[in-house]
């Protein structure tokens, strides 16, 4: 399969769902419809890290590249999906450029950064740690969310840092931050300063889309879009299905 890292850099336009049901054979279904990529969210899903490798392994057989949206920032969150065997990283929640250093370190192999060389199914159980040292510099994905007015105001700093691959917009929180905290900026407007800052940056932009309608409307502006989820699908599909027949 192409490199998902490059076709992110060179602006392909992009566009996979998460993958929040815990099973393999939702991934299996979901990949054999041939999104450009799958993202498995164990920030908002019971994934635990047994099942995780043996969805992206699910997901390898299909031959779509699986970047994974870790549980916090911690590095063993990090670590533990990329020893799986994931192509990236969705880090949720970085506000600072302190924050944004942190994940680099621990995604990226020295000298970019401190990532531990361990046996797991990534290395071929230790069979492969230094081909998997090498390749991984050229091909892990390191993605940022950006959802809190906190990543906004520091963005500029945020995408400064070095390493950095995609500036993923989360539009969700960053409007339930917006609202709480009683901000004058409208969404639209927070979400026009991180594409700016992004493109002077010269770091790809990506944003979460509910549905087909706004990936169509995103991808004339942005180049990756995560888009919905299978437990999403299945619930309205489930709703539609099960409507009173009367």
């Amino acid at each position: 399969m192409s490199v998902l890292r490059e076709r992110i850099a060179a602006r392909e336009a992009l566009r996979g769902p998460f993958m929040a049901i815990p099973s393999p054979v939702a991934v299996e279904i979901v990949a054999g419809a041939k999104p450009d990529f799958i993202c498995i969210d164990c920030e908002h899903s019971p994934i635990g890290d047994g099942l995780l490798t043996d969805m992206i392994r699910a997901a390898d057989v299909a031959g779509v590249p699986s970047l994974v949206r870790v549980r916090g920032k911690a590095a063993p969150n990090i670590s533990a999906a990329l020893d799986a065997g994931a192509c990236g990283i969705v880090v949720p929640h970085v506000a600072t450029a302190a924050e944004a250093e942190a994940v680099v370190r621990a995604a990226r192999f020295a000298p970019e950064g401190a990532r531990g060389a361990g046996p797991g199914r990534a290395a071929g159980h230790i069979r492969d740690i230094g081909t998997l040292v090498e390749r991984a510099r050229r091909e892990t994905v390191v993605a940022v969310q950006l959802e809190t007015l906190d990543a906004v105001q520091n963005v500029d700093a945020i995408l400064a840092v070095p390493g950095i691959d995609v500036a993923f917009i989360g539009p969700g929180d960053l409007e339930v931050d917006r609202v709480a905290r009683g901000a004058s900026e409208t969404l639209e407007a927070l979400i026009d300063r991180v594409i700016a800052a992004a493109d002077a940056a010269g770091v790809p932009a990506g944003i979460f889309t509910p549905n087909r309608e706004a990936s169509a409307r995103w991808m004339k502006r942005l180049a990756f879009v995560i888009e919905g989820s299978d437990a999403l699908w299945l619930t309205q599909a489930s709703d539609q299905a099960l409507a009173p027949l009367g």
